[in-house]
């Protein structure tokens, strides 16, 4: 919110706008936003300085329990009003620190993107990273999942599932069902205007409640697939400033959906044989007000906007373990779904791991576009990864070869062999992390310790606790055997 750069704003506005409650929050290491709540009253100034103590044992993927005092440290700029809360609410970001040392705790997802913020200028490649990330979802009725000893499955649900046009819809008195079929056909939902696109409304009310509380919005839609899957842009900003957008931005579209009595996922690949969900991430670097991405080269970039593509594509492999960073990331990054799965550049092909926009001719406007994310990721550490990437592409001036500007699906098998693809695996992106993560420890921006426990947390949690769990279409592929 503008006009709140020091405490005594963020208390000024406090006192203009009724506060009652203050809300404090931080995410988690996974990528989950946490929060807690004080009296209005007890927020004074030295809290912005010395912090309040919070249990940081629960916290996933934070200090053990014989560790387990944390600090949160509110970040004045990043005050909003929050639009949903019964009681005058105003929301801080914090900062975490450790209590005893007084410093940043190196798992704190924000601190590390501080940190490749501090790092991008001290090695005196840019003064400023502008991302700007596409990030898609899903808008569904409704959402039934479960897994016990003997049972698992997941049911969705959506009035615009083209799975609906013979269901039996808006019975009136007399018991005669009303369903109208205007249902968006698989893979063909971008974008139709409204009554197929029957979410247009709260796509609008969620884009305006984004605006109110200081995100800057520049379009919203309907994307590719069936059942109800939207895509609301975000104007590109630096580094840190995109993350707290991002968690906004979840926050604010989840509630709103909620009010409609709907629900959003931000998973990659919740529908089979549809469109995917992804977050493909725009990237430019800046140095007194210069774009140092545009050029003469290939489509209008300069060599150290060549070197950066040449770091993504060098280090995705590793990179794909914060940006792609779930299990089910990898049901989406398959051929067949406009799915970036070849590490590969072009200007125009959309399979391609990276492409640079030709929309505009403006050498502001020149940018280079990672496609491989998803939202599913904590943006803090994707976006911090995708920056460290390109640096090192650009310190060690990583040619990316040539682009990639033929129809890959019309390519000789023999051609084909020759073109690298992501990870097929959330458990092959992390190996290939474990291997090659020199570029992200520069500057001490991911830690060593870090690294190990994002390793860690993500084989224990979650790949090996899929392993272990029978899936229904085993099922069907082999009871009878």
């Amino acid at each position: 919110m503008s006009g709140t750069n020091t405490p005594a704003e963020v208390l000024k506005l406090m006192k203009d706008e009724g506060i009652e409650v203050v809300d404090l929050r931080f995410m988690d290491f996974p990528g989950l936003w946490q929060h807690f709540s004080i009296p209005a009253s007890e927020l004074e100034e030295e809290v912005f300085e010395k912090g309040l103590g919070f249990d940081g044992s629960s916290i996933r993927g934070w200090q053990a329990i014989n560790e387990s005092d944390m600090i949160v440290k509110p970040v004045p700029e990043t005050a909003f009003v929050d639009p949903f809360m019964a009681a005058r609410t105003l929301v801080l970001i914090c900062n975490i620190c450790d209590p005893v040392t007084g410093k940043d705790y190196t798992r704190d997802p924000r601190n590390i993107a501080r940190k490749a913020e501090a790092y991008l200028q001290s090695a005196g490649v840019a003064d400023i990273a502008y991302l700007g990330p596409e990030a898609e979802f899903f808008i569904f009725d409704d959402i039934r999942f479960d897994q016990s000893y003997n049972c698992g499955y997941y049911f969705i649900d959506s009035s615009e599932g083209r799975w609906n046009t013979g269901r039996k819809e808006n019975i009136d008195a007399s018991g005669l069902s009303h369903n109208i079929g205007y249902k968006p056909r698989y893979k063909e939902g971008y974008f139709p205007v409204p009554p197929t696109d029957s979410l247009q409304d709260i796509r609008s009310e969620m884009m305006l409640y984004l605006i109110n509380t200081g995100v800057p919005i520049e379009c919203q839609h309907h994307e590719v697939a069936t059942g109800g899957q939207a895509e609301i842009d975000i104007r590109f900003s630096p580094l840190v400033a995109m993350g707290d957008m991002l968690l906004k931005y979840k926050y604010i579209i989840k509630n709103v959906a909620a009010k409609y009595g709907k629900t959003v996922t931000f998973m990659p690949k919740p529908l089979f044989n549809d469109n995917g969900t992804g977050m493909h991430t725009h990237l430019s670097l800046w140095k007194g007000g210069k774009n140092l991405f545009a050029g003469d080269g290939y489509a209008g970039l300069s060599d150290m906007g060549k070197y950066a593509i040449g770091g993504l594509l060098k280090h995705a492999p590793a990179l794909l373990a914060f940006t792609n960073p779930t299990t089910n990331s990898y049901k989406r990054l398959v051929p067949g779904f406009e799915a970036p799965v070849n590490l590969a550049y072009s200007s125009r092909n959309r399979s391609a791991a990276v492409r640079i926009p030709m929309y505009s001719t403006s050498p502001k406007s020149k940018r280079i576009e990672f496609r491989c994310p998803d939202p599913s990721c904590n943006p803090y550490l994707a976006m911090s990864a995708l920056v460290m990437a390109a640096i090192d592409g650009i310190q060690n001036k990583i040619d990316p070869g040539e682009p990639l500007d033929k129809d890959i699906y019309d390519l000789p098998p023999e051609e084909l062999a020759k073109v690298p693809t992501t990870p097929g695996s959330l458990d092959e992106a992390l190996r290939a992390l474990e291997s090659d993560h020199a570029f992200l420890t520069k500057g001490d921006v991911f830690t060593q310790d870090v690294i190990d426990t994002w390793v860690n947390y993500k084989m224990e949690n979650e790949v090996k606790a899929l392993a272990l769990r029978p899936h229904p279409w085993e099922f069907a592929l082999y009871y009878d055997i």
